[in-house]
């Protein structure tokens, strides 16, 4: 069996099994517990969801993974076939699609693993998150060895792409930093509920926003390193973009407290990555395939 035969095999198993995950955490309203309040080590007393899946969430959070499912499901999932699809035609393009879109399910499930409260997917949402790991590094392997500084020869827009990336890679770091300062004092940090720590905050904080600068800064001085990240970290952005505004949403309609940020910045920050895409897909040279059909056999 070839290598892109095993991608595939790997690919369509992540998307049914994060496609039939999504549905029964979307539709699953069944009462459990509605209407329980919890009190937490600092004393407050948090509500809980009380429905389906996620009856142990608190409102706020409900809200915010429900809407990550659909974004999964109407989104994420047709996103990923689609782009192993084109992966598999030895485009470029494709290959970038999808490293990138699998980086949007490994962050997705790695939270699911380590925010939401247990509950019977648990096992579940470990084998996702294990499944998209690998083939997130399978993909980003064989993205690695291809000559990339030449696929982008024609890009116009480097440097832009380059400081929009920076920018929101210090703005993602900006806002966490000014939510946990305040509580360093002893408070407790906004968001932090009935749970015992932000797992959210230490990914972001430890992984995405170094590898977004990095990937900026690197693809400012048009380094190999750059030409490989922005593309993958533009797209994972994109997708984890979009469930942020739908969590917003979600959060609105629930009634649940909503920052002005979460409501502006991010929207203009997904329509930003959008267009930085759009620049960087336009910027590739898609007269040099040989060398990907190469490396996919």
């Amino acid at each position: 069996m070839t290598m892109k035969k095993k991608n595939t095999i790997l690919i369509w198993i992540i998307a049914l099994l994060a496609a039939g995950v999504s549905i029964y955490g979307i539709f699953s309203n069944q009462p459990i517990n509605v209407g329980q309040s919890v009190p937490t080590i600092h004393g407050d007393l948090v509500t809980l969801y009380g429905k389906g899946l996620y009856h142990n969430e608190s409102l706020s959070m409900a809200a915010q993974v429900r809407a990550q499912d659909m974004v999964t499901l109407f989104l994420g999932v047709p996103f990923l076939l689609s782009s192993l699809y084109l992966s598999n035609k030895d485009s470029i393009k494709g290959k970038f699609l999808l490293t990138g879109v699998l980086g949007y399910f490994l962050y997705t499930y790695a939270t699911y693993c380590f925010v939401a409260m247990y509950n019977n997917f648990f096992l579940l949402f470990t084998l996702l998150m294990g499944l998209s790991f690998f083939a997130f590094v399978i993909n980003l392997s064989s993205l690695n060895a291809i000559q990339l500084n030449q696929y982008f020869s024609k890009m116009t827009a480097r440097k832009y792409v380059s400081c929009s990336i920076i920018l929101f890679g210090f703005a993602i770091g900006l806002m966490w930093l000014g939510r946990l300062f305040p509580a360093l004092s002893g408070g407790v940090p906004e968001g932090l509920e009935h749970y015992t720590t932000l797992p959210i905050q230490a990914l972001d904080l430890g992984i995405v926003v170094p590898a977004m600068i990095i990937s900026g800064f690197s693809l400012l001085k048009e380094k190999k390193l750059g030409y490989l990240l922005a593309p993958v970290m533009i797209i994972k952005g994109i997708t984890l973009l979009l469930a942020v505004d739908a969590m917003a949403i979600s959060m609105l309609i629930s009634g649940a407290e909503v920052s002005p940020a979460e409501l502006i910045v991010f929207p203009l920050f997904t329509g930003v990555f959008c267009f930085n895409l759009y620049l960087m897909m336009k910027g590739v040279n898609t007269g040099k395939q040989s060398e990907a059909k190469q490396l996919s056999q």
